[in-house]
């Protein structure tokens, strides 16, 4: 069948269901799983969910499994985690397929993309009823796309730096209130005994290397007249890249590999690393290697020039999108709704220290020692440009790690290996 006529009809299909589906929305309600549906509906019955490995706390799974079986009865929820690495290439082919999961995970930064190629469900609908009115502006602005809501926002944080108490304290040090003091302590930590790495930064970690890029001024790509091009060849972009890799100098990370090989958490527990730039969930995995551990970590956020005001950061997070093609849309709507309930909502970010969706859900985060980091620096992040072909940058081999960065650490001409990767980017920017 015709690509276009196909993506046409399914619209069509989907205007005469949508006071269906609104109405099985609003039958599951919240927290507790609402009313019940008829017994016999949906038995027999799957739904199928990809998240993002890390991104799904067993406690918060079973407890959300336990409302939607609930309210679903017969039903079986299935959720299915996904590996980061090549996620984009797999998600596009599986939202293109005739049986894609029913409800997916995706980046913040990816949606735009995932959303051109008609594989997401617009949720204009049924907006209101899973929250939407409440929901923070600066998050739920990655979910619209051509003035469509084709996701919800779920969580979002940003890396501070994840520190040894142990080997600080070895060092006579406390967390620093600017870059200057951080470097100088830097220096102090690589020279004292039991550490390895003062800061283990891994050379295409282009995740902390944004938040330094946007600190300076500067952004990944820029706007000349109508198209977008690669900017990276720009003073401000040079400026973050020399920052970035005097850092990695202070450790022993890979200048050729991401913070997932190793996986950094699992360096970190070694006991050796002073520090390193992470996300609150890198936490668990750490404890988990290492018993000793838990109670020696603290957090800081990334220190900025000015005592008292930290570096900005790239604002990661996670949004919740239905496939346009899911035989299941009752159901996946229902999902959303229990998922993204306030209670649901609170207890996901509690476990994993992620900013929620609503600033009204912020006292869910009381205690927990990266929140308290990560919203100091929470009012100075931001996204990479929004675009719709920004999931083609991410696509391995990302220019952004591999032309940019590990060059430029391995001693190469910045200049040049900057103009390789505006080309590279700006490729791939014009294939969206």
């Amino acid at each position: 069948m015709n690509r276009r006529r196909a993506f046409a009809s399914r619209h069509w299909r989907t205007a005469l269901t949508t006071a269906a589906l609104m109405a099985g929305v609003a039958a599951c309600g919240s927290g507790g799983g609402g009313a019940q549906s008829d017994p016999t509906s949906y038995k027999g019955k799957t739904l199928t969910v990809w998240l993002m490995a890390g991104d799904n706390p067993q406690s918060w799974v079973d407890a959300v499994t336990t409302q939607f079986e609930a309210a679903y009865p017969g039903a079986k929820l299935v959720v299915q985690p996904q590996q980061w690495t090549g996620i984009q290439s797999k998600m596009t082919s599986a939202l293109a397929g005739l049986t894609p999961p029913d409800v997916v995970e995706i980046g913040n930064t990816q949606t735009a993309y995932y959303a051109s190629t008609g594989g997401l469900l617009p949720l204009d609908p049924y907006r209101k009823d899973l929250g939407g009115a409440d929901w923070t502006p600066s998050m739920d602005k990655s979910t619209i796309v051509g003035n469509k809501q084709f996701a919800a926002p779920w969580f979002a944080g940003n890396r501070v730096v994840m520190y040894n108490k142990k080997l600080w304290k070895a060092a006579g040090l406390n967390p620093p209130q600017t870059m200057a003091e951080w470097l100088t302590d830097l220096g102090k930590l690589q020279h004292t005994k039991g550490v390895s790495s003062a800061l283990y930064l891994p050379g295409q970690n282009w995740y902390a290397f944004d938040g330094f890029l946007q600190d300076a001024g500067a952004d990944i790509l820029t706007l000349k007249g109508n198209q977008w091009v690669g900017d990276l060849d720009s003073p401000a972009a040079l400026k973050a890249a020399n920052l970035f890799k005097k850092l990695q100098s202070y450790g022993t990370a890979p200048k050729d590999q991401d913070e997932q090989h190793p996986v950094q958490a699992t360096v970190f527990a070694k006991g050796d690393v002073a520090s390193m730039i992470a996300m609150g969930y890198e936490e668990a995995p750490v404890i988990a290697a290492n018993k000793s551990m838990d109670g020696n970590i603290g957090y800081f956020p990334i220190p900025g020039d000015t005592a008292g005001k930290p570096a900005k950061t790239f604002l990661g997070g996670s949004n919740l999108a239905v496939a346009e093609t899911s035989t299941q849309r009752t159901m996946a709507l229902g999902f959303l709704k229990i998922a993204l309930d306030d209670e649901n909502e609170k207890a996901y970010v509690k476990l994993n220290g992620f900013l929620p969706n609503k600033a009204s859900l912020y006292s869910a985060l009381d205690g927990n020692a990266y929140a308290a980091a990560a919203q100091k620096a929470a009012p100075n992040a931001g996204f990479t440009p929004l675009v719709r072909a920004w999931a083609n940058v991410e696509n391995p081999p990302n220019p952004i790690s591999t032309l940019f960065l590990t060059p430029i650490l391995e001693g190469k001409d910045p200049v040049a290996a900057a103009k390789a990767a505006d080309a590279k980017l700006t490729a791939r920017i014009k294939l969206g």
